[in-house]
């Protein structure tokens, strides 16, 4: 394995383990902070100190000509992926949203293989993806009565457009190759997203309705700088590098992470169940894994 591919490994295993706890916060912000301008002023930040330290670093800006893949990948996934979930967990508790989220790597294979057909679906493709899945319904399956419960379906329709919006950005990233460097990249639509979240913030009114606590302040940081520049930078490195059917899986992982967060700080449940469940989704991260070598 060469030192690309170390790094490559590295990022998603990063974005498994970081974005895992991320539901948990934005939970707690959007508590206390309206959700576009939440998101929108945490890209924001993370891009600005983000570009700041790649110019520092000598690292190029884009050429004209790739600004518009880089927006559209950007608008694609933080304007509405991320921000649909921001909105979505108004209503649906951070488990629930795992577990929607989980269908990613179902819209990611899709709409490469309809739009693209360069993706060669295979037996453990398919095993891996519906055991992880699997794995998480086994966690979450008594939580799906929520789904009925008023503004909870909101929430989850929210999320279930935030899932198609990740999934085609995604894809839309991996088949419109530029040359600036990821991160670099990473970063400029950090600050696209961000300037258009932030600006429908302020169109909504939503500047009345900011009053940071300290769990709001320690959320919104941790989600600018941990969430943000490192999980999402990770993430855009990564989708670059591999197999996008196994950068998908971290999907799969995340839960588990939240569940397990869940547990630690808020007293919720762990047991046998959710244990087995854990190495359900494990095998089918391992599948998936084998099954897009090429």
């Amino acid at each position: 394995m060469d030192n690309r591919n170390i790094k490559a490994y590295s990022a998603w295993i990063a974005v498994c383990i970081i974005w895992g706890t991320t539901y948990l916060a934005i939970r707690i912000g959007v508590a206390d902070l309206p959700p576009m301008l939440f998101a929108g002023l945490r890209w924001l930040l993370a891009g600005a100190v983000l570009v700041f330290y790649l110019k520092l670093k000598n690292y190029k800006l884009p050429e004209k000509k790739e600004l518009f893949p880089i927006a559209v990948t950007g608008i694609a996934l933080l304007g509405f992926g991320n921000g649909l979930v921001v909105i979505g967990e108004q209503w649906v508790s951070s488990g629930l949203t795992a577990l929607l989220i989980t269908t990613t790597p179902f819209w990611m294979v899709g709409i490469q293989a309809v739009f693209y057909k360069d993706l060669k679906i295979n037996f453990k493709t398919i095993a891996g993806l519906v055991l992880g899945l699997a794995g998480v319904t086994l966690i979450f399956g008594s939580r799906f009565e929520e789904l009925l419960n008023g503004s909870q379906l909101t929430g989850a329709a929210s999320i279930m457009c935030a899932v198609i919006a990740w999934a085609a950005g995604s894809v839309y990233s991996k088949h419109n190759k530029i040359s600036v460097h990821p991160m670099m990249s990473a970063a400029l639509q950090m600050l696209i997203a961000g300037f258009i979240q932030t600006i429908l913030g302020f169109i909504l009114g939503e500047a009345s309705a900011v009053e940071f606590t300290p769990a709001g302040l320690f959320s919104f940081a941790y989600l600018a700088l941990i969430g943000s520049i490192f999980g999402y930078g990770s993430y855009i490195y990564a989708i670059a590098h591999l197999p996008l059917p196994l950068v998908s899986t971290y999907a799969y992982i995340n839960p588990v992470i939240a569940v397990f967060l869940g547990w630690l700080i808020l007293n919720e449940r762990l047991d046998f169940i959710i244990i087995i469940s854990a190495l359900i989704i494990i095998a089918g991260v391992i599948l998936v894994k084998q099954g897009s070598q090429k």
